[in-house]
This record gives structure tokens, C-alpha cells and sequence, in this order.
């Protein structure tokens, strides 16, 4: 049985021969529901699949994975400056590399880097002025890659963290636009972006990772930041370590991963919080009962915020960062009654998963309870797919979670943050879903005795 066919109306503004043989089509991953558990629309004549059923998704995931590897779009938007590291490699080099890096994601690794999450967030919060309107969008990138630049090298890369910052906006802002030729087996010369900008920021940010990497190496130095741990790993099968191509391309990975997303999560949880009075409030009195007088919270502190876990959970839900992934058919398949056939491309949507009625009563509603211990457990296990599934689940989901939580808490301990009047939130559905035009939000000290004077 073949799938139905849906069609996009073309992007606006694309010219008019684009549309036409539709190089240029604005994907509404909510309009695919509408066609059931999956169906495909035509690009260049190739037929691209829109997945939408958790089992089906659980087959192409978990229990067929072998015959789903990563679509060529990882390679073409994404291997220009990532390289080969755990986003985009495959089969055994994949498999090797997730071996190494999993012993850094361990919780008890990760708690010695709970104190560096702390210290930025509460220079952050500590560094803003009431009445203030501030970009969201643009300071949860600020503070999340400061986190993540010292998780990852410590006090290496403090006097490099401007560098950096501008030179992964850059690399993000060339590779999160989706070309018609992501979706086909093209040479990468014609996929690589060709920009000035782009190679300049690829070459800075290769001269501070490997600068590091290899002061680290030639020290010997042994520290609390995953760098350390990296270099420490060894392959348990082959008691091999990684090479310096091997670390530059992980390190550099997480660096787009762990600040982008987390940034983007707690960007949407701000918006989400001013819309919802009452889930604002119960997170405050969570927060202030467990920090007390304190600024941000430990690691310790982490199992009792509950409740700003679940905030995290149910923003992500409503607002998955990383809203689309795809797959490729290697073989022909059955999902379901449908066909799935040979080198097809796929498009999995976590943001429309997340929002089908079946799964989620009231799934537009802001309902953080979802996710309280003992809520409902009946829905598919791949129903919400905040960090994907399976065994490419990420890597980092446990490292995100912590910083979220912490930034959470460290800004609501003291802040609220109030949506501007009259000012519409949309998307901009990129590589990941961010705010179209960044978050403005005024700044209101919980402790001002009126929290609207200037």
C-alpha cells in the first residue's frame, strides 16, 4: 500500500521557476497529521516520507535500525565544519567513537562540571537590570556557550570564549538554512557553503580546538572538564584513544550541541512561563524553598526541583529544539500496511509527534503535570523524542537536562521575564525551531517593590 501524497505551497518569495519544480518547498510538519500516519510530497521528482506513528517510528529507530541510516542532509549541511563526529558518522567508526565519549556523559562525571553551569548562570542573571529588555534567545546563547566552552576545556578557553561565540553564530546561522540539496547525493562541492565568513569561522574555531588539544596533550594535565575525559578514554575493544582529527571533530560537536539547543529549550520555556501565570508561580515556590538565599543551585539540589524538570520536559514537548531528523530507506520496508521503498528519504517530526491528540490530551496546553512521577505511562515509547531515539538517542541528553535545570533556577530565583505587549511569537523552523526574530522579553526583578517601575 503507497502512502497518500501531500503538497507544500512553495516558499514565499522563492522565484517563480523554483516553485514550480519545487525546489523550494515550506514543510508544515502539522499539516502532515492531517494525512495520517505518513505520506510523502515530491522534490525533484525524489518522494520524501513523512513519518508521523510512534510504532512506525520505533521500527525505523529501534528495531530495523540497520536499514535506516542517516540521510545525506547530516553530510550536507552539517560535515563541513562538524566532520565526522557522533552527529554524523556511521556504522562501526560510529559505533567506536560512542563508546569512547559515553564514559564522559556518565552522571557522576558530569557533576563536577554542575559548579561551572552554576557560575555562568549566576553571572548572567547577576549582570542584568530591571526594566531591561533583552533579547532571550540572544543571552540563553550567551550563557549556554559560556557553559559549554568551560565543561569542555575548563579555564583553557576563557580568554577565547568571544571567538568562539561569534564564530559557531556564524557556522550555525550558514548551516541551519535547509537547501533543496540537502536531500540529494550531491559532491560536496557543491553542498559546502562557499562564503568568506564561513571558512574564516571554521579556521578560528579549528585553531582554538586544536591549540588546546594539543597544550593538553603535551602537559599531560589531568582536569575536571570533559576535554580531560576525552583524551582519557580509551576504547575497551582495542584499548585505542581517539587521534587529534578524532577529538577536534567531537569537540566541535558539542560544542553546536550543547549550546544551540539547550539555548533554544530555555528560550521557549521563558515564553512559555509568561504565558502560564500559574506554572510560573508553583516553579518559583519550588525554587525559592530549595535555594533559599542561595543564587543557583548544586547538583545535589537537582532531584529536589522536580517540578522545574517537568517545566523542562513539557516546553520541550510543545517546542522540541531539534523539531525534524531524517532517515534513509537503504532497502525497501514495511511500515505497517505502507511500503516504505529503497532510498527513500525520511522526515521524522518529534514536534508533530509531540502534539497528536492520541497521545497528548490537550496537546497545545502548557500542562508540565504530564510529566509528574506517576502520569500517564500508556502512550508509545516513541512518542516524545526530545533528544531522538533509539540508539542514536544524544549523547548529551543528561548534561542538557542539568543545564537547563540550573540556568532555570538560577533566573527565576531572582527574575521574571514578561512578554512585550502586542508583539506575536512565531517559529522559524530551521535545522532547529527557534523564535522568528530572536524573543524580546522585558526584565522584572522578583524582590523590585513595583515590578513595572524603570
Amino acid at each position: 500500500m503507497d502512502a497518500p501524497r501531500i503538497d507544500f505551497p512553495a516558499l514565499e518569495g522563492a522565484p517563480a521557476l523554483a516553485r514550480w519544480l519545487g525546489l523550494a518547498p515550506r514543510f508544515d510538519v502539522m499539516a502532515t497529521l492531517e494525512k495520517g500516519p505518513i505520506c510523502y510530497t515530491r522534490l525533484l521528482g525524489k518522494r520524501i516520507y513523512f513519518v508521523n506513528d510512534a510504532e512506525f517510528v520505533k521500527r525505523i529507530l529501534l528495531d530495523n535500525v540497520a536499514n535506516y541510516p542517516k540521510s545525506v542532509t547530516y553530510r550536507n549541511n552539517l560535515r563541513p565544519f562538524l566532520g565526522d563526529g557522533l552527529l554524523i558518522s556511521e556504522g562501526d567508526f560510529w559505533k567506536r567513537q560512542r563508546r569512547l565519549a559515553q564514559p564522559a556523559f556518565h552522571l557522576r562525571r558530569l557533576k563536577v562540571l554542575a559548579e561551572a553551569m552554576a557560575g555562568a548562570s549566576t553571572r548572567m542573571a547577576a549582570d542584568w537590570e530591571h526594566g531591561r529588555v533583552i533579547d532571550v534567545m540572544s543571552s540563553m546563547n550567551a550563557v549556554t556557550m559560556d557553559i559549554v566552552a568551560r565543561t569542555l576545556f575548563g579555564a583553557d578557553v576563557s580568554g577565547d570564549i568571544g571567538k568562539v561565540y561569534d564564530a559557531m553564530t556564524v557556522l550555525g546561522e550558514e548551516t541551519g538554512r535547509i537547501r533543496p540539496t540537502a536531500f540529494f547525493e550531491l559532491p560536496e562541492f557543491i553542498t559546502r557553503p562557499r562564503r568568506r565568513s564561513f571558512a574564516s569561522a571554521v579556521a578560528t574555531l579549528d585553531g582554538i580546538v586544536n591549540r588546546i588539544v594539543a597544550d593538553r596533550r603535551a602537559s599531560g594535565e589531568t582536569r575536571d572538564d570533559l576535554l580531560s575525559m576525552l583524551l582519557e578514554a580509551r576504547d575497551e575493544e582495542t584499548d585505542q584513544c581517539m587521534t587529534d582529527r578524532q577529538l577536534r571533530d567531537e569537540l566541535v560537536t558539542l560544542f553546536l550541541a550543547g549550546h544551540e539547543t539547550t539555548a533554544i529549550a530555555l528560550t521557549w520555556t521563558f515564553h512559555l512561563l509568561a504565558q502560564t501565570p500559574r506554572v510560573e508561580a508553583l516553579l518559583q515556590a519550588e525554587v525559592d524553598e530549595v535555594l533559599g538565599e542561595r543564587a543557583a543551585p548544586t547538583f545535589d539540589d537537582l532531584e529536589r526541583l522536580p517540578y522545574a524538570r517537568m517545566v523542562a520536559e513539557e516546553a520541550m514537548r510543545l517546542y522540541p529544539p531539534a523539531y525534524v531528523f531524517s532517515r534513509r530507506a537503504a532497502g525497501e520496508d514495511q511500515l505497517g500496511p505502507y511500503r516504505m521503498p529503497a532510498g527513500a528519504h525520511i522526515v521524522i517530526s518529534p514536534y508533530a509527534l509531540h502534539r497528536r491528540p492520541d497521545y497528548w490530551p490537550e496537546p497545545d496546553g502548557f500542562w508540565p503535570e504530564r510529566f509528574a512521577p506517576g502520569a500517564r505511562t500508556d502512550r508509545p515509547r516513541m512518542a516524545y523524542l526530545p533528544f531522538g531515539g533509539g540508539q542514536r538517542i544524544c549523547i548529551g541528553n543528561s548534561f542538557a537536562m542539568m543545564e537547563h535545570a540550573i540556568v532555570l533556577a538560577a533566573v527565576v530565583r531572582r527574575w521574571r521575564l514578561e512578554a512585550i505587549p502586542g508583539r506575536e511569537v512565531k517559529t522559524e523552523p530551521r535545522i532547529t525551531l527557534r523564535p522568528r526574530g530572536g524573543l524580546p522579553m522585558r526584565l522584572l526583578r522578583r524582590d523590585a517593590p513595583n515590578v513595572h517601575d524603570r
